[in-house]
Parts: structure tokens; C-alpha cells; sequence
């Protein structure tokens, strides 16, 4: 059944729902009194962009399409390589040599292509990041455009008559100042181009704000707050169009974003703990390395001989620490890992096969920030305390936007307190535009904010899972509607 229904998903990179308001965002509010918010809506563990976006994609977690974090050790070649999900130059190579399976699942863009319908791509991210969002976007001649990063963009024609019509591409600024043209750039590219030429059925506008600026700042500071503010301003002039014809058009608009941030407040180095353990650490593989430690807030160790004795070693060394948090190997059983300590990744539905041998997060608590945020975590990175951080299971680090409006949704400034999360997007896209989801996808369909679904009472419960060692204590909660679970938090302690 084809309808005349299209999409449209601004994404806010990093944003926290409890920093939405009528101060800071005028305009997401406009939409939310417009629609209806999904207040108990979450992403994926890892809570990276480059696990997360791919998830919003495929309408799957990280265990069925394979983007296990920004980065990763690739052990299906010899020798096995380290691999930076931000390289787009890079993510397309793997995919050729591939067969086409850089992604295990199907993704949004190939399903509506293979449908004749098309997905359309405007991202100021990583170059790596904007092609994940389409990473076959040249194989079926949809539009795919960086704000800044040349390798990224296709086609080439379509890029020529917006730097031609809207100015050059911009170049991405310094980490630590603000992008700010690189949203108007994008935003003036759909309102005057993209749309008017293509009108696409899906339709991505991903503003890589705030996350860099509160990597750099300060998740509360007010650089952050004001390309908050910023970025609101220009998704205020999509929301203009949407009143003035998206509406009519039958266009369907979701804002979400793919995590929170909570504040670094401690400093350590993993690799400094495990040489001192004995172990020889490195940041890639090679042969005097006997543990890769891939840099990021998510602690990924990729040993040289997994076999379980070392694994269970490794969980009893950095389960010793006061800054590990929740920790997590293969399946010994359906709740615990093959070391004493750790729960299965599967609970975390992280369990791929280019997952990490041990997969930790940061201890994080309740500590409240200098900007008056709750949320602060151990990290391991250069940069001074006080600024944001993401990838682990503190509660608002999971949690992420979700607000829709339309006149497939239900009734105006509405909430749905029903638990959801980003994987759940693509199928119901799917559903309305009335194309099958394929089998693999592990989100579910939100018929309770579908404004025709039939009405049908959601079975909600909680889960709760542990792991001991010695004096150490994990807990990790889900929740669960249906068949269909959400990662709550995971919290350590000793």
C-alpha cells in the first residue's frame, strides 16, 4: 500500500531532553505542542553517535547491524586492524571489499531505494557519521551532503548547484569553537534545494550540535547553551516551512537525538592500570600488544588471545578500580559472562561478532555539575574535567529526544509515558509509508502515538540484572514493552 506520507528527522547531536525548554528551544517546544513527546525514550548501549545513528537506521541494536562504537578492531582480516568509524573514505572501502556488509542489517536508505522511495541525507557530523546515516546513498542516486566534508557528499551535480545557489562548502571549524554555518548551510540546502527538487520520502537533517561544543565546553557552559539555541533557530525555520506546506505536503517531522551527556569528573588511563597489571596495552593491534585499548568514554579491550583464563583476568583487573563501571563479556549463560564479575553482552544486545572481549563502562553517579546538571563519570581522555561525555549507562546519558508531528500521530501537546527508543523509529516509518520491516529489525512499531492504530493496553515490566566480585556489585535495569526491551541504566559499586 503506498501512501503520500513523508519524513522528515532532525536530529540535535547530543541532546539532553531535560535541556529542551521555551528559553533555550523556542522552536522544539513549538513542535512539541504540536505532537506528541515520547517521555521515556532512550538510545542504545554504547551510547555513541557511530552506534546509535546506525541504530536509528536499521531499526536495530548494535548486535544485528554491527556498529559496535565509534571505533573498533576488525578481526574477520589478518592481521586484525584497528577501524575509526569517522573515516567516510574509509567506511566505504569496507563496504566494497565487504560485499556490501559493512552494516549486518539492512538500512533505511537501501529498503526505501529497493522500494523506488528514497532517503535523503543533510548532516553537519563526521564525515564518517553523515555516510552511516546512508552509507549506499551513491549506489541509488540519493542525496547525501556533509556541511563540511567534501568525501562525504553525493551526488556531485546536486552538491554543485547548492554551492552554487547557497554558497561553498563551508569548512568545519575548530573543535572548540561552535559550528554554527555549517547548520544554517545545511538547513538553507533542504529548504531551498533538497526539497524543492527532490522532495525526498525520508528526509535526515542532522545537526552535529551540541555534541562537539559540549565535548569542548561543558554540557551546561554557555557556548553549548547557545548553539542550543542556535540550532533550534534554524530547526524554527523548518518549522516554519512544515506550517506553511510540510504540513500539507504530508510531512511527517521527528526530532530526536541520539544521546545525552553527563560531566567528566575524573581523570584516569586505563592503559597506565593494566600495565601496571602486567598487562601490555596499546591502542592498536600489533605484536608486542597483548590488549588493544580502543580510545573512548566506553571501555573496548580486545585481547591478542581471548581465551576465557585471560578475559577473566582482565574483568578481575579493572573490576578492582574505583572508575569501572558495569562490565560485560560473551554469554556463559543468559545472564552471566565467562568471567566471574561480568554480565553477558547480550543483555545489552552488544553481543556481535566485532564486539570487544571485555566491554566496560565508566563508574558514573548522581554528582551534580558545575552548570547544575545531574550526571558526572570517570573518563580517560586529554582534556580537563568538566566537560561532556557519552557511551556508558548512566540514565541521561541513555536518555535521547523524541518528539512527533503530524497527521499520522496522535493529538496535539500529548505525551506517550510508554518506554521507547531510537530503534524504534524506522519501523514505524516503515509501517506508515505501508512497507514491510525486514525481520532483523529489533525495534518496534509505536502504535500507541499512531493517530488510526487500534488502541491495545502495553504490558510494561522491569528487568534487573547482577554480577558480583569480591567487593564489587553491578546492576544493570531494562524495561520491557512486549518483546521489545530498553537498556534503563547500569550502575557498579563497591
Amino acid at each position: 500500500m503506498k501512501t503520500d506520507l513523508r519524513f522528515l528527522i532532525a536530529s540535535f547531536d547530543g541532546l539532553r531532553p531535560d535541556l529542551i525548554g521555551p528559553k533555550l528551544t523556542p522552536n522544539l517546544c513549538r513542535l512539541k505542542a504540536a505532537g506528541v513527546t515520547l517521555a521515556n525514550h532512550r538510545t542504545v548501549y554504547p551510547s555513541e553517535t557511530r552506534s546509535a545513528f546506525p541504530s536509528l537506521v536499521t531499526g536495530a541494536t548494535t548486535v544485528r547491524h554491527g556498529m559496535v562504537g565509534n571505533a573498533y578492531v576488525d578481526r574477520s582480516v589478518r592481521p586484525p586492524r584497528f577501524i575509526d568509524t569517522s573515516d567516510a573514505v574509509l567506511l566505504r572501502r569496507l563496504d566494497l571489499d565487504s560485499g556490501g556488509r559493512l552494516y549486518s542489517a539492512p538500512s533505511l536508505g537501501e529498503i526505501l531505494g529497493a522500494s523506488g522511495r528514497s532517503l535523503a541525507v543533510l548532516a553537519t557530523n563526521t564525515p564518517g557519521t553523515t555516510r552511516l546515516f546512508h552509507h549506499k546513498a551513491e549506489d541509488f542516486g540519493h542525496v547525501r551532503l556533509s556541511g563540511h566534508f567534501r568525501e562525504a557528499c553525493t551526488p556531485d551535480d546536486v552538491l554543485a548547484e547548492i554551492e552554487a545557489r547557497v554558497g561553498p562548502l563551508p569548512p568545519a571549524p575548530p573543535n572548540t569553537e561552535p559550528d554554527i554555518i555549517g547548520q544554517d548551510w545545511i538547513t538553507t540546502a533542504f529548504l531551498d534545494v533538497v526539497w524543492p527538487q527532490s522532495r525526498p520520502d525520508v528526509t535526515v537533517l542532522s545537526y552535529g550540535e551540541p555534541d562537539f561544543t559540549s565535548h569542548f565546553h561543558g554540557t551546561g557552559a554557555e557556548a553549548t547553551r547557545s548553539i542550543i539555541t542556535h540550532c533550534d533557530r534554524q530547526f524554527g525555520r523548518v518549522v516554519d516551512w512544515w506550517e506553511a506546506e510540510g504540513r500539507g505536503a504530508g510531512v511527517q517531522i521527528l526530532a530526536i537525538s541520539d544521546h545525552g551527556h553527563i560531566t567528566g569528573h575524573s581523570c584516569i588511563s586505563v592503559a597506565d592500570y593494566l600495565r601496571r597489571a602486567g598487562f601490555s596495552p596499546g591502542i592498536g593491534p600489533a605484536p608486542n600488544v597483548d590488549v588493544v585499548v580502543v580510545p573512548g568514554q566506553v571501555g573496548a579491550l580486545y585481547l591478542a588471545d581471548p581465551d576465557e583464563a585471560k578475559v577473566a583476568r582482565l574483568v578481575a583487573t579493572i573490576t578492582s578500580e574505583p572508575w569501572c563501571g558495569p562490565v560485560f563479556t560473551r554469554a556463559k549463560d543468559d545472564v552471566s559472562g565467562i568471567a566471574p564479575g561480568s554480565l553477558s553482552n547480550h543483555l545489552v544486545f552488544a553481543d556481535h561478532a566485532r564486539a570487544p572481549d571485555v566491554t566496560f563502562a565508566f563508574r558514573a553517579d548522581d554528582t551534580i555539575d558545575p552548570f547544575g546538571l545531574v550526571g558526572g563519570t570517570f573518563y580517560d581522555n586529554d582534556r580537563q574535567a568538566g566537560l561532556g561525555l557519552h557511551g556508558g549507562l548512566h540514565p541521561k546519558e541513555l536518555a535521547a529526544v523524541g518528539i512527533v508531528a503530524g497527521a499520522a500521530f496522535a493529538s496535539d501537546s500529548s505525551a506517550s509515558r510508554i518506554p521507547s527508543g531510537i530503534c524504534d523509529f524506522a519501523p514505524t516509518i516503515l509501517h506508515l509509508l505501508g512497507l514491510a520491516a525486514p525481520p532483523n529489525m529489533s525495534g518496534r512499531v509505536l502504535n500507541e502515538i499512531i493517530r488510526t492504530a487500534t488502541p491495545s493496553e502495553q504490558t510494561v515490566r522491569g528487568e534487573t540484572f547482577e554480577a558480583r566480585l569480591g567487593s564489587y556489585r553491578q546492576v544493570l535495569r531494562r524495561v520491557a514493552v512486549g518483546g521489545t526491551s530498553y537498556v534503563e541504566s547500569g550502575i557498579a559499586e563497591s
